[in-house]
Order: C-alpha cells, then structure tokens, then sequence
C-alpha cells in the first residue's frame, strides 16, 4: 500500500461536505506491475441512498441560478488546471498511461468545464403577440447517474459532469472500479467549487452501478463502457422509464485509398490506431488499404511500431504505457493469437513483452481479411490489422459489416473524392485524411447501430440532460 491510501480513502463518496463512513475497501491494481498499490472505498447501497438523498436536496437550489452554474464550472476548471501536477500521477499509476497523456486529460476536462459554462441554454419564444404568448424552454431533470470508463476516467467523466452541471442538474459518478483513484482525487480537490451535494462520487465493484442505474431517485443515466454492458444500463433504466445516453464500442474502419502519400499518412495514422494504447472507442482498429498501396503502409507502420518506446508511463519518453487490466490483456492476446493461427503474420510485435505487468508489443498484422475476430471485434488494444481491398464499392460494404457504426475515417490524395465515399459508411463520425478528428467540446459525439443511444458534447450533449416544456398563457402587451 502506498502512502497515499488515506487520500482516496477521505475522499470517498462526498457529500455534503462530509465523507461517508465506509464499511469495506478493494484494492486497485497497477497495470505496470500487475500488483495492488492502493485501497478505493467500496459504498453500501445504504450510503448510495445518503449520496442520491444529498444530491436530490442540493437540486432544489442548484437548478436555479444560472449564473452561479457558470461561474461554478469556470472555478473548477481553474482549480483542475491549479492541480494538474498532482492529480496526473494518481490517473498514470491506476491507469498505466504516460505521464504527459495524463497530464493532458486534466486539461482536456478544465477545457469541456469552460466550454460548457460559455454555452446559453436556449429558450424559444414561439409566440407572443396580442392573442398570446408560447415559449418553450429546458428545464434540468434532476439527479444524474453518471458511470464512467477506464480508459479515460477523468476526460469521458467531465463529458457527463459539465453539461449536467450546466443544465442545473447534480450528479452522482461512478467510476470504472480498474481506475477509481483520479476520481476520487478530482472530488477532493474540487471541494468547496460546488455546492454540498452538486458533484458527488461514489466507488465500488459490482453491482454498485446495477444499483445505481436502478436506483429511484435518478432520472437519467449516462453511461460510457462496452456494447454488452451498455444493454444492461438500458434493461435496468427502463423499469423507472430513465433517459438514457450510451457511449458505447466501436470496430472503427478506416478505408485508405491506392492515391495516398503512404510515408505522410503513416504516422498519423498509427497515432491514430495506437494512441492511449489503442484503448480509445474512436481509435482505428481495422484499415482497408488499396492493394496497390498495402504492402508499403504495412512496412511504414511497423517501422513506427517498432520504434516506440514501451514502458511504465512515469519513464521519460514512453509512449505507450501497459495495457490497463488483466482481462483486456488476455483479450488482446487472444485476439493476436488467433490471428496468428489462422494464417496472419506479425511485420511488428506478436504478443506481450515478458515483464511484469500487462505490456504488450505494439503489433501490426499483414494478411488477414475479414471473418477474423481480430478483424471483426473490438481488439481496443495495441494491435492492428492491415486489410487488402481493389474495389471501392466493395470496401464501403466492408467497412459497414457488423454491429458497430462510431467512428470511421477515409484518407486520399483526393479529399474532395474521399467527401464523396464519407456519407456511406454508417457511423457517427467521419474524418477526412485523419480520424477522430471532430471530437471536440462544440460538435456532437455519438454511435449508429449498436455503438450507442444518443450523444455527448456541443449543444446536443447539453440538451441531452434537459427535459422540454412549454409555457403558454395570455398576451404580456
């Protein structure tokens, strides 16, 4: 156990000021190490209903006044971006990666919290003349469910928590119990920002967020995590008839085109497969190449596979740290292993690194085809297949099989030709010789088919945690 313990211990599940006795703890793993480093509080049901109690009270005035809701938000963001130095290495032990990434995704939060304080929540006035008046306006819903991911446990948190907040909803979160410790860290220090009660996290393992999600007091839940759990999350809401926004898996294509500058295009696009370890819902997990151009992108991506530094991510100059827990680990290698089995081959990398931890080799695969699950399912790993394809039509066929439709991308020399094919693929978003390249604070975030219900960010995540109403009455003239 490291020193640090009592921190995450006196942050657990604030409300009201106050910490909330626990009766039990669980321990959180290192992915570097694969050992527990640290205890998180595990909540009782009884405890959740004292945090759903305090959130539903602070509502009644949270709600309210929406100027104090901006200013709010533009303090906290103040204060992450005032305590970045020490929140940073809390998300890199429990999360496993570099340093500077987590240092980043701090940022990323302080910049969704400004954003969000900026945004006008809008009212429409439909009507008002001599005969009458008609306006239509949001109003907040109440309390929000808030259960977050492991792969990015602060940056996908704030994506719920700033338009909740904005809204003049509260909020209880829930983190992923891989990486509770940044979220508890974040509550601490974000103490005395909002009202007792506004932001409030609780941590433990399952069914702590089964509970959540069918708890009474809540009206909407907003959960990021994998397509199987997320058909949980929507089973369990519907009882209490919750909204619900899902964020959900991705086996994200990317279709490259035989006009390519394969030495421009390689480094960004293996950023783009491998970034955060391949552990993003948007990262490229399949590329279909021109036939033409498949051998050469094959050999330009391995070269860079072969070339950056795998680590722990406190080390300088790591760039992509371990894989975050055991259970993804063996997927990952599964996933390889398979491919290997079945007649693909490894131009870099091929299975774990042997040391402690969950470290893999960055690997990139060479003749395999669809019908491969490495090919076929979410690898969300440090592993990438490279895909030959001749025909145009039959590529965009390709890259629509199955049930996800997040994110995909089309790179050509030719960015007016590559707009062209863009609106066939099904998914949310679409880049253009990049990918992933509209996630920002002001555009919307979401899947078609099995990738998700709804969507995060810009107006549309803000209004995603309002509820319509209509106020109608006599003329004001």
């Amino acid at each position: 156990m490291t020193s640090t313990d009592s921190l995450f211990l006196s942050a657990a599940a604030t409300s009201n000021g106050r910490d909330l006795p626990t009766t039990g703890s669980f321990g959180v793993i290192n992915p570097a190490t694969g050992e527990v480093f640290a205890q998180a509080p595990s909540v009782t049901p009884d405890q959740l209903d004292g945090v759903f109690a305090a959130a539903l009270t602070a509502y009644e005035s949270w709600r309210f006044d929406d100027e104090f809701r901006r200013d709010s938000l533009r303090r906290a963001a103040d204060v992450i971006e005032s305590r970045i130095g020490e929140l940073a290495p809390i998300l890199t032990m429990e999360q496993g990666k570099p340093l500077t990434d987590a240092a980043m995704e701090f940022g990323v939060a302080a910049m969704w919290l400004r954003y969000y304080a900026d945004l006008d929540i809008p009212r429409e006035i439909i009507r008002d003349d001599a005969e009458g008046f008609e306006e239509v306006t949001r109003r907040p819903m109440g309390v929000v469910s808030a259960i977050t991911p492991w792969n990015f446990p602060i940056a996908l948190a704030m994506w719920k928590i700033a338009p909740a907040l904005r809204a003049g909803n509260t909020i209880v979160v829930k983190p992923s119990p891989y990486t509770p410790l940044a979220t508890l860290a974040l509550a601490n220090v974000l103490r005395g920002t909002f009202p007792d009660g506004v932001l409030n996290v609780v941590t433990g393992p399952d069914p702590l967020g089964a509970t959540m999600v069918s708890h009474p007091v809540p009206r909407k839940v907003s959960f990021t995590g994998s397509t199987s759990v997320g058909r949980k999350v929507a089973l369990g809401a519907a009882d209490g008839l919750k909204r619900i926004t899902l964020e959900l898996g991705g086996n994200d294509p990317a279709v490259i085109l035989g006009d390519v500058d394969v030495e421009k295009i390689a480094p960004s696009l293996f950023q783009s497969a491998f970034n955060n370890n391949g552990q993003i819902c948007l990262a490229v997990k399949r590329v279909y190449a021109h036939e033409s151009i498949q051998p050469q992108l094959v050999e330009a991506l391995s070269e860079i596979a072969k070339s950056v530094k795998v680590d722990e991510g406190t080390v300088d100059g790591t760039v992509l740290g371990p894989i975050n827990n055991k259970p993804q680990f063996d997927l990952v290698k599964s996933l390889v292993a398979d491919a290997l089995n079945n007649g693909a081959r490894a131009a870099a990398g091929g299975g774990p690194i042997d040391r402690k931890g969950y470290f893999h080799q960055p690997t990139i695969l060479d003749q395999v085809d669809d019908g491969m699950r490495i090919v076929d399912e979410e690898q969300f790993g440090p592993a990438l297949p490279i895909v030959s394809f001749r025909d145009e039509a039959d590529v965009i066929v390709r890259a629509n099989r199955g049930e996800y439709g997040l994110t995909a991308s089309v790179w050509s020399g030719d960015a007016e030709h590559a707009a062209r094919l863009a609106p066939q693929i099904d998914a949310g978003q679409v880049s253009i010789n990049g990918h992933g390249s509209g996630v920002l604070p002001h555009l919307p975030f979401g899947g078609h088919k099995s990738s998700g219900i709804g969507v995060e960010n810009g107006p549309w995540g803000l209004h995603s945690f309002t509820e319509l109403q209509v106020i109608t009455g006599p003329s004001r003239h």
